[in-house]
């Protein structure tokens, strides 16, 4: 593992991950039904956020652009659930996954020496109301988080390609978020 990947690995972590890999960017697994999902609306954001579908982008696009890096660091949170039907908790696991997501991206914007493209669980969560629906540019486009389904991730299939698991036990429920950079 390169020194890259250990320190990206080590702010990760530090910020509040329960887990992170190195994977490279070959290994991300992507597919155009992801977008269909999304344009299913089963989140609720298509259509309501800049960084989501369909104004992050055309699918293709997106996809080939996860194919310019070389690399990438998985990271994940698990979230306790009362049970299976923990709406509440899902919700409350899905803020704080965002909050570490944007405090990740604070330390990428200080201290990362190139480009990089990070992505997360669902849409951007910066704004209470998205300016893209009062027909607004985004208020924040140097913060605000792409979800890895909006480029096509298969999430599942690039998780088996490292050491996390996508399912991490019974009441949990589990978020990642993938920063992707040149060696």
């Amino acid at each position: 593992m390169s020194s890259l990947a250990e320190n990206l690995i080590a702010q990760v972590l530090s910020a509040g991950a329960l887990r992170a890999a190195p994977i490279p960017a070959s290994d991300v697994v992507t597919s155009a039904a992801f977008r269909d999902m999304c344009a299913d609306n089963r989140c609720g954001m298509y259509g309501k956020c800049w960084v989501c579908p369909p104004a992050v982008g055309e699918i293709d696009d997106l996809m080939a652009r996860i194919r310019t890096y070389d690399m990438g660091v998985l990271y994940q949170t698990v979230g306790e659930l009362e049970d299976s039907f923990d709406i509440e908790g899902m919700i409350e696991s899905k803020r704080i996954h965002s909050e570490l997501s944007q405090r990740i991206e604070g330390m990428l914007r200080e201290t990362f020496p190139g480009d990089y493209l990070h992505l997360s669980a669902g849409g951007c969560k910066l704004c209470e109301r998205c300016a893209i629906l009062d027909d607004k540019p985004c208020r924040f486009p140097d913060r605000a988080i792409s979800s890895l389904e909006a480029y096509g991730i298969d999430v599942y299939q690039t998780t088996s390609k490292t050491p996390l698991r996508y399912i991490n036990g019974q009441n949990t429920v589990t978020y990642f978020g993938l920063i992707l950079y040149h060696e």
